[in-house]
């Protein structure tokens, strides 16, 4: 078939002569991805709430705009939607204790105790110490199977810092290594 005879697949329809992927094959294939590994936090009338991800991307320059996805099954995708604001805290080699942390290893409730937040434009927290802190402004949502991506206007950014990053790969934590400058 040519390319203009090829019939159009919408998203999730199987190809007639394939079988569909199933789910647990494509998180296996998925766990072969590597990721940067971002703390996603927010805080306004709806609450205080942060959560682990690795489903940041950005989307455009022109104007600062990412994207983030959140589980509509998850406890603190509600108070995500009522504040309107979040911060993605993308995290360091050495913080692979707190991704699990917010992660789920610890309560909610607590995720955001002993240490000393800061917040920029939005009022979004802000965690000293990251490579870098996107704070935004939630200016639309599509929902997608269990997940809504929600795109982000960045109103402001913080410590950006040269240290190496964390990345989720293999269903690990693992260290983006930073090569020292070629000498000239």
């Amino acid at each position: 078939m040519t390319p203009a005879t090829t019939p159009a697949m919408t998203a999730g329809t199987p190809s007639p002569d394939h079988e569909p992927v199933s789910a647990s094959a494509y998180r296996e294939a998925m766990a072969q991805l590597a990721s940067a590994v971002h703390l996603v936090t927010t805080d306004g009338t709806g609450g205080r709430a942060g959560l682990t991800a690795t489903s940041v991307c950005s989307v455009s320059d022109g104007p600062p705009t990412l994207l983030v996805c959140l589980n509509r099954n998850s406890s603190a995708y509600p108070v995500f939607l009522r504040n309107g604001v979040l911060c993605i805290n993308t995290l360091g080699a050495t913080q692979d204790r707190l991704a699990a942390d917010f992660a789920g290893r610890v309560k909610q409730a607590e995720r955001f105790d002993g240490r000393d937040w800061t917040t920029l434009r939005t009022g979004a927290p802000v965690l000293p110490g990251a490579l870098v802190a996107f704070d935004c402004r939630i200016v639309d949502r599509h929902a997608v199977g269990t997940h809504d991506v929600l795109i982000c206007a960045v109103e402001a950014l913080g410590g950006i810092g040269g240290a190496e990053g964390l990345l989720y790969a293999g269903r690990r934590y693992r260290v983006l290594r930073r090569e020292a400058p070629a000498a000239e």
